[in-house]
Parts: C-alpha cells; structure tokens; sequence
C-alpha cells in the first residue's frame, strides 16, 4: 500500500485497555506523517479496535466497518483488537475489509500498510495473525487527548482459565514491563501534564512476569509503592484487580500512601462458592468479604465497584438469590452486571444448567437496580463533605464533570478555569441521575 495518504481515524470497542493500544497504535501512525482524523471525517485509513467479551462482536464489527464506508468508500480498513485475534477468518471475509491483524501484529500495523495493496474487489481481506502462543512481547500503551486523566497499561495477558472467558485465547500469556520502564512512563506523563493515570491490565494484579521466560523479578506491590514516589502525578488508581491478587499489603498501602487514591474495582462474578468453582475462579465469597471487610476498615470512604455476571451455567434461582443478598449486605458502591454470555472454545456452554435468556436478563435488571441503589446510598453518605475534585475536560450541555479521591462524580457549570485542575468543594446534594453536586468554599485551586 502507497503511504501517501495521510488521514487516519480510530473506532474502538470494549475495555480501557482497548483504548489505552488505539492510542499507542494512534501515535504510531503520526510519528509516520499521518493526521489523526476524527472517524466522520472521511479518513483515508480506518483501524477498527475489536473486543471479544462484549456481546455481538461480529455485528459491532459489521456495522462500524459499513459506516466507516460511508463516510469514505475508498477508505481502507484495517482490524485489530481481541475478536481480530480469535476469528481472523471470519473477519475478512466482512465486505469492505482489507487487513486483518492479531495480537501479536498489530503493532506493527503501520509497517504492515507500507507494502499492502488492497484485496481485487469481493475477495476476502489479508490476514497477519500469527498462533497466540506467539503473542509474548509486552508493549507500552497509554490514552491520551485528555491531559486530566490517561490510561496506562502496565500488563497484558493472562495465565487464569476461567470457564467462561476468551481472554486469554485473544491476548496470550501475562507479561509485563519492569517496575523501572513504568516509572519512566510515568514521568513523561506528568511533564506533560497529566493529573491522574489509572494503571490498566488484562490481569493488572499479576504485574511482574517478565522477558522471553517470563519470570517473576517484580511484583504488583513493587509496583504500587515506586509509583507513589514519582512527583507531578496528583492521582494514581488501580482499575481492576482480582481478589486474590489484591493483598493485604497493597490495600494497606493505599490507606497510607500519598497519591493512590481509595478507589478499588474488584471483579467479583458470583456470591456463590458453587458458581465460582464452576466458573474456575481462584477465591471463594469469603475471601472477597474479607477484602471489603479490610478495605473500608482502613479507608471508610472507600468506593468499591464490583463485576458481576448473572445466568451462569448451574445458576438456578436460589444461586442467584444468593448473590442477590450476598452483594445486598456487602460495603459496596457500584456493580457492573453482564448477562452470561457463550463464547466458542471455553468450557462453560459444556456446563449443565443452562440459564434461560429471559431469566438472564431478568437477573441482569435486579441487580442493576441493586446497583443504582448503592450507587445513591454511598453517594448520600458524602453529602456535607468537604473534599478534593479534579475536573476534566468533558462538557455536556454546559456542564462539566470530574471526581473526587473516592470516585464520586461531581457535576458543576463549565468554567474553563476548573479544567485539569484539583478544587476544593463541599459537597451538597445528589441528583436524580445520580450525580453529585457541590458548593465552591471559597479556597482556590489545590496545588502539591
């Protein structure tokens, strides 16, 4: 392929970390002279980031791909992401599609284009997807056009084999960088003016197996205690870790430490030991109780948000009662429900006891309204509180929004003044949309 063309634009599907790689491959594209092109801008080159957990990857696919067309039908088109991984094939025979590239290619995608030529008209795009196992390098990858808050990825992969998930098939082994390579990311962030990064992973706990032998020379810990030192960065938080893997250690450092803030997500899945032993979970509900149990003992400001999925195989309605009840009477903030959902090559659809998709959806709307009800509770707690908000640069009919240290999202008229910028406020009430409002308190913008 010719590389005169110059515009290039991005869709991405599915999970932060997603985002965080469109970016770093985004980067790429202009260290080579391309411009960053939003997607309705009739871009001359269209990278399509997929994911494989949400549901309906092909027809997301499809209709991204047709839409892209639209906007420039002699655009071409190239997928990349986690469903690219798993059904290279497949995809390529999408109509307007031209290249196809797996976990281990797509950060060569730029090199990849500069000797491609597009497939003759109805013939399938080319696929570069090598074997998974050949998926072992870790590469770097950070969000960026919001100089508040970036994603950064410090971990990919992982070594778990829960029954219901793809993951592994679509990203390969754990690996990581070194502790040392992250603090030197993160050091050019905050020159840039970066305020707050969120560390991501695949397996975020499991940070530290590095090289082509993937040995453990670091760990998580490790990790977490060297970012706390690095001056310029107000705010660090941990996106997602399993129970198992957020020790007692890492959560009492948090308690203490200068910029992590008190704000966990701890996947969950199930308030049933039967179901998570179905499922192939490394803890038991007992274990997570006592993280919860440790955390808001430490922090009771704490937001907790939880992952939950409903309509598992062997999920009859007591089970789900369970974790109905279970999550009823747990320190919580917020739950993120997914409706079980079967994927090609895991062992779960094999499972007796499949859930009917009615009682799915029905679970899915229970605990999602569980949800909302948290949500409001935790928020109306903090009412009268006199915290810290870091506002970003996201405005929506005059309003802006940003968050405290615990993850409350705050709503205030837009000032350009407040964007990137850490306010001290008092905080007053909560909206109908589950929103909380505050009141300036007359002391200016916080500076460490």
């Amino acid at each position: 392929m010719e590389m005169e063309t110059r515009k290039v634009a991005f869709y991405t599907l599915g999970c932060k970390l997603n985002f965080s790689e469109t970016s770093a491959i985004g980067r790429q594209f202009e260290e080579h002279g391309f411009v960053k092109a939003a997607f309705e801008d009739a871009a001359d080159i269209y990278v399509i980031n997929t994911c494989s957990v949400t549901d309906h990857a092909d027809r997301k696919c499809r209709k991204v791909v047709k839409e892209a067309l639209k906007h420039n039908p002699e655009a071409f088109v190239a997928i990349v992401g986690c469903y690219a991984q798993l059904k290279p094939q497949e995809i390529a025979e999408i109509p307007g599609v031209h290249a196809v590239l797996g976990a281990a290619e797509k950060f060569q995608l730029v090199e990849t284009l500069a000797g491609f030529s597009k497939p003759a008209a109805g013939q399938p795009g080319q696929v570069y997807a090598s074997p998974i196992s050949e998926a072992t390098e870790f590469h770097a990858a950070h969000s960026y056009g919001d100089r508040t808050r970036t994603f950064l990825k410090v971990q990919d992969g992982c070594d778990y084999s829960c029954s219901f998930c793809t993951i592994p098939l679509a990203r390969g082994n754990s690996r990581s960088g070194s502790v040392q390579s992250v603090v030197e990311r993160v050091q050019k962030l905050a020159a840039t003016g970066v305020k707050e990064i969120v560390l991501t992973g695949v397996n975020l706990g499991d940070f530290g197996l590095q090289g082509p032998d993937r040995e453990r020379q670091e760990n998580f810990y490790d990790l977490v205690r060297a970012l706390d030192e690095v001056e310029g960065i107000e705010r660090f938080r941990i996106s997602s870790c399993e129970p198992n893997l957020l020790s007692d250690e890492i959560i009492r450092f948090v308690a203490q430490s200068k910029r992590f803030m008190p704000h966990f997500h701890i996947p969950l899945q199930s308030g049933s030991n039967k179901i998570l032993g179905l499922m192939r979970r490394r803890y038991r509900r007992e274990l997570y109780q006592e993280r919860v149990a440790l955390i808001k003992e430490l922090m009771p400001h704490a937001c907790i948000g939880v992952d939950v999925i409903v309509g598992f195989p062997g999920e009859t309605e007591e089970e789900f009662r369970t974790t109905y009840q279970f999550l009823n009477e747990l320190d919580v903030s917020y739950l993120h429900v997914f409706p079980y959902s079967e994927r090609e090559n895991t062992l779960a659809p094999t499972l007796p006891g499949r859930v009917q998709d009615r009682h799915r959806h029905e679970r899915t709307t229970q605990l999602r309204g569980l949800s909302e009800k948290k949500k409001r509770a935790f928020y109306e707690q903090h009412v009268g509180l006199e915290t810290a908000v870091l506002f970003e640069d996201d405005v929506t009919n005059g309003q802006m929004e940003g968050f405290t240290p615990n993850y409350i999202r705050v709503t205030a008229k837009y000032d350009p003044l407040l964007v990137g910028e850490l306010k001290r406020l008092r905080l007053t009430s909560v909206t109908p949309q589950n929103l909380m409002e505050a009141e300036e308190l007359g002391i200016e913008v916080l500076q460490h």
